[in-house]
């Protein structure tokens, strides 16, 4: 099965592989800057990606915690990209000679998709090891459905414990082990911990002592970002709260929940969440387009990709010159440039269909926030180190500046504003996920 070319049809077909922070944003600054074409079809744009929503990765903590309500940190593509056609699937691979992309839908045959002009974000994925009973039980904390998962499976542990005798047993629901010391891991791990405390004012039989909390790192120092001092700064605010601070070391085993140190400690949990960092998406090798060592795509500083004409490439899965650096720097992957590469990549689109120059992409890393918790974070912008209050304000104010959406932005201040007022939800809702287990039993 194939999809009519573009060409046939006398219209210019720009296919966006992910709908992340560089899809997104570059449909939504092409549909606007191209509004004339797409209405005289001359251009068409089309989205792929397996999720019908770009999620805003920085509020997953806090939609874990319960400070946001989960739906207000994703945006759905297809209310934003009125004029872009989506497609829910993933690209499994790209015959870029020939233009074609190969189409796997969420059910369904594979087919191919032609096109003219492709823009290549797929995004990243976790970087895993072959640690033993890794893939059993641990979790990631990527996506939307991962902080629902997370905050259930941690509320639904406190309800567990509560009932249950065995001492042993009760040890093993209430330790939880976060793998990893970047912004995810940390903030992650702050904020279900914040919440988790505040918690126990309604578990009587629980007290604050109880929950045991451990952060793995295999380096020396976390959250690099916001520099060495403000790093160890966190260690000292997360041992105050009484959680387990392991640095230089590395999860050897977690088989059925064992979990075995290299610092020779072990110890038992039934939740595990990595955050040990990102790769490029594998897809990526099957493109057919340069990639660099670390398998991410190599790209002009105008983000074309070297060597190709009609692809670009922009995000975690680019390898973008930093023209503010050294020679042979590229840029890091974070939302921060992520977000500014789709604007200048989707200007630069337009600027080559009329027969332009594109730009080369410019920007100097501006710094890093991080939460700790509510009133709490570190911050270090433009130079200035900020902690605790400040930074936390600062972290909220600038990422709500950078949601996408005058919608999505009101509804996540106006979860904000009703927090003040009101004592935060601490219901599991994990037997949603089992939604038929009670019909099925009745069914017998």
């Amino acid at each position: 099965m194939a999809i009519t070319t573009a060409a046939a049809a006398g219209r210019t077909r720009i296919l966006i592989v992910g709908g992340g922070y560089v899809g997104m944003y570059t449909a939504l600054r092409l549909q606007r800057k191209l509004r004339s074409e797409i209405r005289a079809k001359k251009v068409e744009i089309i989205v792929v990606d397996p999720r019908s929503y770009m999620t805003y990765q920085p509020f997953l903590p806090e939609a874990a915690a319960g400070s946001v309500e989960p739906r207000h940190v994703v945006v759905p593509l297809r209310r934003v990209l009125k004029h872009c056609e989506i497609l829910t699937g993933r690209v499994l691979s790209l015959d870029h000679d020939r233009r074609i992309a190969r189409m796997q839908p969420t059910r369904g045959e594979a087919y191919d998709l032609s096109y003219e002009v492709v823009v290549v974000a797929p995004g990243s994925i976790a970087r895993t090891l072959p640690i033993p009973g890794l893939a059993e039980i641990g979790i990631g904390f990527k996506q939307v459905e991962e902080a629902i998962a997370l905050r259930n499976l941690v509320l639904d542990k406190l309800d567990i414990a509560t009932s249950i005798i065995d001492h042993a047993a009760r040890r093993k629901l209430l330790t939880f082990v976060f793998v990893g010391g970047g912004y995810s891991g940390i903030e992650a791990m702050a904020e279900l911990e914040d919440m988790t405390m505040y918690a126990t004012r309604y578990y009587p039989d629980l007290s604050k002592g109880d929950i045991r909390f451990v952060l793995i790192e295999a380096t020396g120092r976390i959250l690099p970002e916001v520099g060495e001092d403000m790093g160890r700064y966190t260690v000292d605010q997360l041992v105050k709260r009484k959680i387990d601070v392991r640095l230089n070391t590395r999860l050897e085993s977690c088989v059925d929940g064992h979990v075995v140190l290299s610092d020779g400690d072990e110890f038992d949990t039934e939740t595990l969440v990595w955050t040990a960092g990102v790769r490029a998406n594998p897809m990526l090798a099957r493109t057919g387009l340069p990639l660099d060592e670390k398998g991410r795509v190599r790209c002009r500083p105008d983000l074309r990709v070297e060597g190709v004409e009609g692809a670009w490439s922009a995000g975690d899965g680019a390898a973008v010159p930093d023209m503010t650096a050294g020679r042979g720097a590229t840029t890091g992957p974070s939302a921060q440039h992520a977000v500014r590469q789709a604007k200048v990549l989707a200007d630069n689109i337009v600027l080559v269909l009329n027969s332009r120059t594109p730009k080369t992409y410019v920007h100097k890393y501006v710094g890093s926030v991080a939460s700790l918790g509510l009133y709490k974070g570190v911050a270090q912008v433009y130079g200035f180190k900020l902690r605790g209050f400040p930074a936390w304000f600062m972290h909220r104010t600038y990422h709500v500046s950078r949601m996408p959406t005058l919608n999505r932005k009101v509804r996540v201040i106006v979860d904000w504003t009703l927090a003040l007022f009101f004592p935060r939800e601490i219901v599991s809702l994990g037997t949603l996920q089992r939604a038929r287990d009670e019909f099925s039993e009745a069914s017998r």
